[in-house]
């Protein structure tokens, strides 16, 4: 039976413990020396007891604003639209399709875009520059032809997923309607660029690059079609690739691509990459129809626009690209080692260009780590023999498996001694690797954003990453395919934000801890392990090119919390309304 007001009144006053009694204030005391010792086994907690005050200052500001903004922005009340149209419950952390237009209208996009980030790690080279940008390009570029395999574009079905290539001829082909003719078009045949697009059936250019735009980038349907499963996302991203692989490899487009990659990852505060790199022997130089028998012009054009931006206004400063170097995990045993030995070629050629290598594709659909050691241990012979440092940098554990043979390529990948992991998602289901992992300090290259799209998670809130800080395992966040994903822009912000907004225990000072660790952990130049291994426990206190980028990048950092201070501070510090509660903010 429900308490009468007597009874109430009686346990109110006489039984219930009170906030001030000694017991309840013992408890609060306890909770709260337990929430301390449990952040200090946190990846982030040395960075953070290591912050300057102005850095602290920062971190609560920031803090404050994302409370705030939790508040006012990420609410049903201030996206009228969004949540009433669509029956959505607008949240932080929310599916990225769905929260991006609103996330960079906010303060804390402002401020991440301005975070010096160090090094994207983990990125494909393809599906790095919006596809705006380059199919505008490519519209430009003299002498550029389309063709489909495997015959007319005719049909819906055929329109989103036939394979087409794009490649440069001197003598104009094709008059451009017949691509469209179920009648006329001859399976293979080249037709000039700009006039198939102009007799697009549907809309004519404009019409063209809405749809050539739509067979290169996962739609926000794509992405939000979570029921449809992890095969289903990855059979429309494999043809995104299959679309875009030549559009590229020709010199005049590899040269823009290079210059807007560099331009739009330094303006949003990366200042290193490593980019994986995957491509067949396809290429032509300016003014060729006959593709390169290797990769060395392929990397002259590379190296030299390198040192070209970092020598003009707007790149000084920027520290550079290596690429990894990267097998398809589908290709047959020959095809895999005609691959690393061109890589090894090319590496002896170009050894300040290529930092690494792995193996890419997807992991549940292709062969495991383990069906390759025969020709892993063929290349680390050959790696020897010739002299040359090519350590692994493995994909692992980019899967929902736990025990099947994908899951395991994270044991493959710590056996055979790789120097970073990336993506790592279905680690945190292994203790016993993840104690390895800390012990052979191997990072992990998390991806939030992509995982969410790929459907291995729903959205940010799901994501395993806040487990393996939590364990202590080192981390940098990364963008892996943002042109292909929908970030339009090269840049590493949208992930930077959605941790931010999605993860408590996070805060800016979190975020500046992953992305020191980006630099920790970048391959500036070529090391045996126990170079390697020394840099990364000296970290800024050794004599090395990494001790001399983390001190640079220690600068950019107390330069951006200073920025923070000077633009927010006297709005938020001031204000005894907008407090931060959480461990992510003031308390660290």
């Amino acid at each position: 039976m429900p308490f009468t007001e007597e009874e109430w009144s009686e346990i109110s006053s006489t039984q219930l413990p009170g906030t001030s009694d000694a017991i309840v204030k013992k408890l609060h005391q306890a909770r709260i020396s337990l929430i301390r010792e449990e952040q200090k086994r946190r990846s982030d907690h040395a960075f953070k007891q290591s912050l300057s005050p102005l850095a602290r200052r920062a971190n609560d500001i920031v803090a404050k604003i994302r409370d705030h903004e939790r508040k006012t922005v990420w609410t049903p009340q201030f996206e009228e639209h969004l949540a009433v149209s669509s029956g959505l419950t607008v949240h932080p952390g929310m599916m990225f399709h769905l929260a991006k237009s609103r996330m960079e209208s906010t303060d804390l996009f402002r401020i991440v875009r301005k975070m010096p980030k160090g090094g994207l790690l983990h990125a494909h080279l393809d599906a790095m520059v919006d596809f705006g940008y380059l199919l505008d390009a490519l519209m430009e570029e003299p002498g550029i032809h389309i063709s489909a395999a495997d015959g007319p574009l005719v049909g819906k079905k055929t329109l989103a997923e036939a394979p087409i290539q794009f490649k440069f001829l001197k003598q104009e082909r094709g008059e451009g309607p017949e691509i469209w003719d179920e009648k006329v078009y001859e399976r293979g045949t080249p037709i000039r660029l700009t006039k198939a697009a102009d007799a697009f059936p549907n809309g004519g250019r404009q019409g063209f690059l809405k749809w050539l735009r739509s067979r290169c980038v996962l739609s926000t349907t794509d992405a939000v079609e979570q029921h449809h499963g992890i095969d289903a996302i990855w059979d429309k991203f494999s043809k995104c690739f299959l679309v875009t692989a030549t559009v590229i490899h020709y010199e005049p487009m590899w040269r823009k691509f290079l210059r807007r990659l560099m331009k739009v990852l330094y303006e949003d505060g990366v200042h290193w990459t490593e980019i994986r790199f995957t491509w067949p022997l396809n290429y032509h130089r300016l003014g060729s129809e006959t593709p390169e028998e290797d990769y060395t012009h392929m990397f002259t054009v590379l190296d030299e626009e390198i040192k070209a931006f970092q020598s003009s206004p707007e790149g000084r400063g920027f520290w550079g690209i290596r690429t990894i170097w990267t097998s398809l995990r589908a290709l047959d045993s020959r095809s895999i080692i005609q691959d690393m030995d061109n890589c090894i070629t090319t590496k002896i050629q170009f050894p300040h260009l290529i930092a690494g290598y792995d193996l890419v594709g997807p992991e549940d659909l292709g062969k495991p780590l383990k069906d390759f050691y025969p020709e892993l241990l063929w290349f680390r012979q050959q790696c020897a023999a010739e002299h040359v440092e090519l350590p692994f940098i493995f994909h692992a554990g980019e899967t929902l498996g736990d025990g099947n043979d994908t899951d395991h390529n994270l044991v493959d990948a710590i056996m055979l001694g790789t120097r970073r992991i990336g993506h790592g998602f279905s680690l945190y289901k292994h203790p016993q690797l993840i104690d390895m992992v800390k012990e052979k300090r191997i990072l992990i290259e998390s991806c939030p954003i992509s995982n969410e799209v790929l459907r291995l998670c729903a959205s940010i809130m799901s994501h395993p990453l806040p487990a393996l800080l939590a364990r202590g395992v080192p981390a940098c966040l990364c963008n892996d395919d943002p042109a292909m994903l929908g970030h339009d822009t090269a840049g590493s912000t949208h992930d930077f934000v959605q941790a931010l907004q999605g993860w408590e225990n996070l805060g800016l000072a979190g975020l500046g801890s992953l992305a020191e660790n980006s630099v920790r952990w970048a391959c500036f130049e070529d090391q045996t392990s126990e170079q390697w291994l020394k840099d990364v426990k000296e970290a800024s206190l050794g004599s090395s090119l990494k001790a001399e980028r983390l001190r640079e990048w220690a600068v950019a950092w107390e330069n951006f919390c200073v920025w923070v201070v000077d633009e927010y501070g006297d709005k938020w510090e001031h204000d005894s309304d907008k407090t931060a509660t959480h461990s992510g903010g003031a308390a660290l």
